[in-house]
């Protein structure tokens, strides 16, 4: 029944992590799928954002305007840091009811928290924390290559988060996601023997 956080920088690999240990038979409970819901039309967090956004972050429709705010967001921390005090709250009060009905369904689950910003939360809460590692100029790459961000933009995103260095320092496990496809699963799959083990 542990409760494992993974975590990644972005374009790391921590979906295809994430998606491995789905399918060896992990509960993954989604960070950014939590993020989304909180802020959808009639939710406390939009309405919390757009006070402090304003509604230029709005699309006409009442939904997010995803990429305006993250405009706003990735050139100013300060702005970033307010966006978090609202939509941090919120996940974590969604993240701690999916674990508690996850552990009621099958308390010998393994419970995965797919999570990019574990600096965001407690540390404390989690067993093991498992860091998807690839250094920044590779996710750097991914970015411009996989997603058509610019260069700039990729940079910003990678920036705006914490160091290669400091994420490792969290780290129980390390898989290394840098190299091929293959590579990083038979890591996954040596990393759920241990936690099946």
């Amino acid at each position: 029944m542990p409760l494992i956080a993974l975590t990644g920088g972005i374009a790391s690999g921590k979906s295809t992590i994430a998606a491995r240990l789905g399918e060896l038979g992990a509960v993954v409970v989604d960070a950014d799928a939590l993020a989304r819901a909180v802020v959808e039309p009639g939710e406390p967090a939009l309405e919390a954002v757009r006070g402090a956004f304003g509604d230029d972050v709005i699309r006409a429709d009442g939904s997010l305007d995803r990429p305006a705010l993250g405009r706003i967001v990735f050139a100013d921390p300060r702005r970033r840091q307010v966006l978090n005090g609202i939509v941090h709250p919120a996940v974590l009060h969604r993240s701690h009811a999916a674990f508690r009905a996850a552990f009621e369904r099958d308390p010998a689950a393994v419970v995965v928290y797919d999570v990019p910003l574990i600096d965001a939360r407690g540390v404390g809460e989690f067993d093991r924390i498992v860091v998807a590692d690839a250094p920044a100029d590779v996710r750097i790459d991914r970015l411009v290559r996989l997603r058509g961000m610019s260069e700039e933009d990729a940079r910003a995103r990678v920036d705006a988060q914490l160091s290669d260095e400091e994420r490792r320092a969290l780290a129980s496990d390390l898989i290394d996601s840098s190299g091929t496809l293959d590579a990083t699963l038979a890591q996954v799959d040596a990393l759920w023997a241990r936690l099946r083990g």
